[in-house]
């Protein structure tokens, strides 16, 4: 078949012609090859090299959806070998259209395109095909405008764009955070080490980058901050506020956030011991507090608690571990996780609180209704602790706790305590009975002389409304 390159094949000239070819004897990959060797001979005689052969201006044909293709031209014929043609189309007499790694596919545009995307390979260099788009002000957003961007908007459009982006932050950050938009970052404090971790958060000894000043940062336990602040974390700072400034009550310095503000810290005053720690080095290395010791701590202690009390302020943990005592000698009472604001007439609380070996017995046997006693009694258990170097009262649950306290106190009875029988406890637990106060046996005068005894057993006194407040204690003659 001659090519015609005034008009274009019909498809049933082009398939005729390919029938044709699959009946000749030999493949057109043979007689090209077979040709080839030819005309190597005769650039061989000739010691000429061939003239390159010119592309034939003809009409290709562009196969989709096929297997594999092999193309030949020979005497001036297009031939397509081993494939099956199920589509085809015509493009111009200049042949397929190339495109490069960084073009669009035709079915994206085409030679008649002006964009320099779908440009010949070669007209363009790869630098004026990168084609930034076009800045609009009107759909841009702020953290994705470069400089040189932001330079050209004008101040209302750069100020709306501004509003957005700080919109689109807030709105991801927790519902609290608005209340802590004036505190510093806690990036501004460098983490020394950690100290502790509690019930209600984790405690870190940090430097101040401004004053170089040792705080401790106690990070807030927050388990669903998209839900609110915690009640825990909020009483603790509000607690911590109200009870203001005391010598003998660890001092707040100010409230942090985290760097995504899904952390909140409280920056305290840093003092470098607890006094479980420091009496469980003392007891074993055999030594004891002085009585002279034991009187300037419970004197601090008091003075300390009975502050928290005029404030209305109920601590409901007092524990050995959660009173700090500085190199200097001052004790301070701290955790402020339980704490509660009470007022008159008294409202129910919970009776699950104050770890259980400083508990007092009202609370073990379920009253709910309690104030500032329960604090008087852990007083007690620590000033028992403070002499005898280990806890009065290590009980292994509630019942056995209730139990070694009547052990050593005695069993209660309505007339030592009003309203005892009354009780939830009594009604429900299985309670020993202890006719006699065995505690000296504990104390011996050694150990204590016996006005500090009697200050002692009016700390662990049964019934809550006989039980000495912290401005009595105070003025005791133990401490003349």
């Amino acid at each position: 078949m001659d090519c015609n390159f005034s008009r274009t094949p019909s498809p049933d000239e082009l398939l005729g012609n390919i029938k044709k070819r699959e009946r000749s004897p030999r493949s057109p990959i043979d007689r090209l090859k077979k040709k080839e060797k030819e005309r190597l001979k005769e650039v061989k005689k000739t010691e000429e090299p061939a003239p390159p052969v010119a592309p034939i201006p003809a009409t290709s044909v562009a196969v989709t959806k096929i297997d594999y293709t092999e193309a030949v031209v020979e005497e001036e014929e297009t031939f397509i070998a081993e494939a099956e043609i199920t589509s085809f189309t015509l493009d111009s007499p200049a042949g397929p259209q190339k495109y490069s790694k960084f073009d669009s596919s035709p079915e994206q545009g085409g030679p008649d395109d002006p964009t320099p995307e779908h440009s010949p390979v070669g007209e363009y260099s790869d630098h004026e095909m990168e084609v930034e788009p076009e800045f609009d002000p009107s759909t841009a957003t702020y953290e994705t405008l470069t400089e040189e961007q932001k330079a050209l908007l004008s101040p209302d459009t750069k100020k709306r764009l501004e509003d957005e982006w700080q919109g689109r932050l807030i709105s991801q950050l927790p519902v609290y955070y608005a209340s802590f938009m004036g505190c510093r970052n806690v990036v501004e404090f460098d983490c020394v080490n950690r100290v502790e971790e509690g019930t209600f958060g984790v405690v870190y000894r940090a430097k101040n980058k401004r004053t170089d000043e040792i705080v401790a940062l106690k990070r807030l336990k927050i388990e669903k901050e998209r839900e609110g602040f915690p009640i825990t974390a909020l009483r603790e700072i509000n607690m911590l506020l109200k009870a203001g400034k005391h010598e003998n009550v660890v001092n707040v310095r100010e409230i942090l956030i985290g760097s995504n503000a899904d952390k909140i810290y409280l920056a305290m005053e840093f003092v470098e011991h607890d006094m479980k720690n420091l009496m469980d080095t003392m007891h074993k290395r055999g030594k004891r507090f002085s009585c002279g010791e034991q009187k300037t701590l419970m004197r601090q202690l008091l003075s300390g608690l009975k502050h928290l009390h005029d404030n209305w302020i109920l601590h409901r943990d007092l524990k050995t571990s959660n009173l700090l005592f500085s190199h200097k000698g001052v004790l301070k009472i701290a955790d402020f996780g339980l704490a509660r604001e009470y007022g008159d007439p008294l409202r129910p609380y919970t009776a699950v609180v104050v770890t259980l070996w400083y508990r007092a017995p009202e609370l073990l046997l379920g009253q709910k209704l309690y104030s500032t006693p329960i604090d008087l009694w852990s007083v007690g258990c620590i000033m028992g602790e403070f002499i005898l170097l280990k806890p009065l009262f290590p009980g292994n649950g509630e019942l056995d706790e209730i139990n070694k306290i009547f052990t050593e106190l005695g069993t209660p009875s309505d007339s030592i305590w009003e309203g005892y029988s009354e009780l939830p406890g009594p009604k429900m637990m299985k309670l020993g009975n202890y006719p006699y106060n065995q505690l000296r046996k504990k104390f011996p005068a050694a150990l204590i002389n016996e006005t500090g005894f009697k200050l002692l057993n009016r700390f662990l006194t049964y019934d809550p409304q006989r039980r000495i407040t912290a401005e009595e204690a105070l003025a005791d003659k133990w401490f003349t």
